[in-house]
């Protein structure tokens, strides 16, 4: 599996063959300005929850890309209003399979209002199960007990925000690794606003205290899972 990070929390997984894109926010992050949006032809496109610094390229995405969006059953309603058909709908705790593996929505303790005040439903994370791997994609989340009900999956990666004010930090981000029961993790939803700026080294350092192997991509980089 290659991961790739576009800033903020927007990653995209090669599994299987196959391009998945979470939570596409380039356009309007000025730290990604050398993206070329229209170059992005994934697969499919996972989306968290309805805020815009999650979805502000997605209908845009998915209408020049052709991709199959996974989101919740309340982010599928809007899509449709927007001329996006090609949608699954899914909800808390529900798994489906795909051509790439299997995904399944887990629970994301955070807010979902999409950006013209529609309702976003519940905030969500993901579970991608594809090439014998396990993958977590947190969401926008704090850090939460239910958490815990993930230490047996044997996740082979978690991608976590770490940036602090409006979902964990590292501090919080580290206790989840263990809940998680994870080693290796990757570091989103930082430095995007002032609010969420961080020290890396000092993150760096507290995640090689807590014996745990953090990545943090520059926009545009690559990491082989």
């Amino acid at each position: 599996m290659k991961l790739t990070y576009y800033g903020q929390s927007t990653v995209e997984l090669v599994a299987d063959g196959k391009t998945l894109l979470f939570d596409p926010f380039i356009t309007p992050n000025e730290l990604a300005k050398h993206i070329d949006v229209n170059s992005l032809k994934p697969d499919y496109i996972l989306v968290s929850h309805g805020h815009g610094d999650h979805v502000a390229d997605l209908v845009s995405i998915a209408k020049n890309s052709g991709a199959k969006v996974i989101c919740i059953a309340e982010i599928a309603g809007w899509l449709g209003k927007q001329g996006v058909d090609n949608v699954h709908g899914m909800n808390i705790g529900g798994g489906f399979n795909f051509d790439f593996g299997r995904v399944k929505m887990v629970t994301a303790i955070h807010s979902s209002t999409l950006p013209d005040g529609s309702n976003g439903g519940n905030p969500a994370g993901f579970l991608i199960y594809s090439e014998g791997k396990v993958i977590y994609f947190a969401g926008d989340t704090a850090l939460t007990y239910d958490m815990k009900l993930l230490a047996d999956e044997n996740l082979a990666w978690a991608i976590f925000p770490i940036g602090d004010n409006y979902t964990m930090g590292a501090d919080d981000a580290i206790k989840a690794a263990a809940f998680v029961n994870c080693k290796n993790i990757i570091g989103v939803h930082y430095d995007s606003f002032p609010v969420i700026k961080i020290d890396k080294e000092e993150v760096a350092a507290k995640f090689v205290k807590a014996g745990l192997n953090l990545q943090l991509p520059a926009i545009g980089e690559s990491v082989e899972l």
